[in-house]
């Protein structure tokens, strides 16, 4: 049987799990490919570093020219992450005929059309399953099992960082610094916990999601991103008393060829699926016309999780190498849909916000969302000091649009001292 050489570019967690899982699976790809991956060469920063892998064949460098000139080499497996330089790794790679498997969610959200340029003119494959939700496929069913179907939502849980925090905070009651100081010491956050927390991490994810689900190419700044870091222990309260939990969710959705993408805190139902994904897993619904809602859930980050997406890709690399064939699936960016940030369809809103407590204070909020047209489904009223009171109101369904403007004049109001909050609620038959 004939082996085919791998190149890996990079040895840190989700490097030693590609190694340890393409042990463990080498006879069993052999079976379903015919051929035997090798990982020949590993490039490293530090020779002497200890690894979470033991080394056996595989061959240490610090020259990426051991690995991208090599001409045996055929694959080439990047794990480096970062923008920079696994964006010029990877199109040497390609330049020199390799194919390309990557988990690099954050290259291919803001170079994925130029990698997969590179790719088409150089009749190789990328792949990169494993930069979206680990081990839960989601690029491949997106790009092959529906397209059969016009995909008009697609809406999750897809950064496992965040997810743990707000469930912490919902089965602890502690406040955000708390269990983000929590999530740091156990690995689950990084010392700069920005691009989790910030929401940047999952707007990359749902611009790779959006531009294969709606045939587009979505670029990382059409992604409107509110994070979590003003998502406080009462607010976490106030959900729980109104039967909901919060959760991070990017949010996708296509009407009549104008998109919408979102990632932001949103109230979800306790009887809601997305309710219960708990701890660093994620999970995505997809909505097509012919399949319906589609839900994937799973472990969305780690060693072995991540490296059953990537060895996946290495599996379906060298099936197209045994038939001698490639781009068989392509890029499927079909061209560039409109993005607006006014999403149509009408949203429940949670509110909280401080007011005078006197007289007539919730007669003039009332007031003014009467004159803007928004109804109110919950209001929940608790006095927080002499002078002020705490007012949670959720609404009933309203455009964004009509929304904003009545919050813009509640902030006009006198009466209001501060408006803390503003999430949307998820619908609990939406699953």
């Amino acid at each position: 049987m004939m082996n085919v050489n791998i190149g890996l570019l990079g040895c840190g967690t989700v490097g030693a799990g590609v190694i340890e899982l393409m042990r463990r699976r080498t006879h069993k790809i052999s079976d379903l490919t015919g051929l035997t991956p090798v990982i020949t060469t590993v490039l490293v920063r530090d020779l002497e570093k200890p690894r979470e892998v033991s080394l056996e064949q595989e061959r240490l460098t610090k020259r990426p020219q051991d690995i991208l000139e090599d001409e045996s080499i055929r694959i080439v497996i990047e794990t480096i992450g970062g923008i920079e330089p696994a964006r010029t790794f990877i199109l040497a790679a390609l330049q020199a005929g390799k194919h390309v498997i990557t988990a690099n969610k954050d290259l291919i959200a803001l170079h994925g059309v130029e990698i997969l340029d590179a790719a088409a003119k150089a009749q190789v494959d990328v792949f990169y399953e494993a930069a979206v939700g680990g081990a839960i496929p989601l690029i491949r069913p997106l790009k092959e099992s529906l397209t059969a179907n016009d995909i008009t939502d697609i809406k999750g849980i897809v950064n496992g960082t965040t997810n743990f925090i707000l469930s912490k905070m919902t089965t602890t009651g502690a406040d955000f610094e708390e269990v983000l100081k929590e999530a740091q010491d156990l690995g689950y956050a990084e010392s700069d916990p920005s691009s989790d927390v910030d929401g940047l991490d999952a707007a990359r994810k749902l611009a790779i999601l959006a531009s294969i689900a709606f045939h587009t190419r979505v670029h990382l700044s059409d992604v409107q991103v509110d994070g979590i870091r003003n998502i406080s222990a009462v607010d976490v309260a106030y959900a729980h008393e109104l039967g909901a939990v919060i959760k991070l969710l990017a949010i996708g959705a296509d009407r009549d060829g104008e998109l919408t993408l979102r990632v932001r805190p949103t109230l979800i139902p306790k009887g809601h699926p997305l309710a219960h994904v708990s701890d660093a897993y994620n999970a995505l619904f997809v909505r097509g016309d012919a399949s319906g809602d589609l839900m994937f859930f799973g472990r969305g980050a780690g060693s072995l999780p991540t490296a059953s997406s990537v060895v996946a890709d290495a599996i379906e690399a060298l099936r197209n190498i045994s038939i001698s064939i490639s781009g068989r699936i392509g890029s499927m960016y079909l061209g560039q849909k409109p993005v607006t940030q006014n999403l149509q369809d009408p949203v429940r809103h949670y509110i909280r916000l401080s007011a005078a407590d006197r007289p007539g204070v919730f007669a003039q909020i009332a007031g003014i969302f009467g004159d803007a047209s928004v109804s109110m489904e919950t209001v929940l009223q608790k006095r927080t000091s002499e002078r002020g009171a705490d007012i949670v109101i959720v609404t009933h369904e309203v455009p964004t649009q009509v929304l904003d403007a009545a919050i813009n004049r509640l902030r006009e109001s006198p009466s209001v001292l501060s408006i803390h909050s503003v999430m949307p609620v998820e619908r609990e038959e939406q699953a």
